[in-house]
């Protein structure tokens, strides 16, 4: 079933779970996604991000499939752009089919932020879209331990951004980095308290991969709502392959390939479904 985020995400912050916003970067990757949560009854998120369009989908592409696969399956599915890096972008999307955006301005100015996010949400709210906004820089996990470049979200920025904007969601940065971590995440959950109780919006976090099942686990419970996971899947898809008994090559290996990728991610997605202590939501 295809459907906004919105109903969903109050849902999770409600009951104190997190939803998974699984990235998905082709076909194969998007299929697994989706048929795993309906095996599971479980809401997902599938999002697709600006920054691998063109490795195998186009954002046509992606928003033609995402619509394809959800539409198949009864459980509720969230077609998302993730990071978008345009107001533009964001529109395009909105065009296609999306059923959540995501801007991210996080780099540009508070005031320059909130004026791109009020005009995405203008266009996006009407045709019944939900918008997510960032404060605060979530960064890499490369940099983690030397040079940082996280920037920590404020609780007073960000309640006034979701007061200002009307954003129907909110990512925030509390420790998580993008990628694989060199070092060791170190969440602030003082912080995460904080925002939890001060902004009047679901919370997001970017960066879940690799942060650690404790970690992941207290955010979903703690006041995050959505939690992002991209590189988890792709390492363990791959992991899954080459696990795989060495062999001359013979024509079922692709379809052997295949399978054990799409079993890895599987198997990923059904792990944060119970860090994440996701709940079924009925609409």
């Amino acid at each position: 079933m295809l459907t906004s985020s919105k109903k969903i995400l109050e849902a999770a912050r409600a009951g104190h779970f997190a939803v998974p916003s699984a990235n998905f970067v082709d076909a194969a990757s998007l299929k697994s996604h989706v048929l795993t949560a309906e095996a599971m009854g479980l809401p997902l998120i599938i999002g697709l991000a600006e920054s691998h369009f063109g490795r195998f989908f186009s954002i046509e592409e992606g928003a033609w499939f995402g619509k394809f696969y959800a539409e198949q399956v009864k459980t509720p599915i969230v077609l998302h752009l993730d990071h978008g890096e345009s107001v533009e972008m964001t529109k395009k999307a909105v065009d296609l089919g999306f059923t959540s955006v995501m801007l991210d301005a996080s780099m540009e100015s508070f005031d320059v932020n909130i004026e791109m996010t009020k005009r995405v949400i203008d266009y996006a709210r009407p045709r019944g879209v939900t918008v997510e906004a960032e404060i605060g820089h979530v960064g890499t996990g490369a940099k983690y331990d030397n040079d940082s470049d996280n920037i920590y979200t404020t609780v007073e920025e960000a309640a006034k951004f979701v007061e200002l904007t009307g954003v129907d969601s909110l990512a925030v940065s509390i420790g998580t980095a993008h990628g694989l971590y060199k070092g060791t995440p170190k969440i602030n959950f003082d912080r995460l308290h904080e925002l939890a109780a001060e902004v009047k919006a679901p919370l997001v976090l970017h960066g879940g991969s690799s942060s650690g099942d404790r970690n992941l686990n207290r955010c979903a419970t703690e006041g995050i709502a959505k939690i992002n996971i991209y590189s988890d899947f792709m390492v363990q898809g791959a992991k899954a392959v080459y696990d795989l008994p060495k062999q001359e090559a013979v024509v079922e290996d692709y379809y052997t390939i295949k399978d054990a990728a799409n079993k890895g991610m599987a198997d990923m997605l059904r792990h944060c479904y119970a860090v994440f202590e996701t709940k079924a939501v009925t609409l």
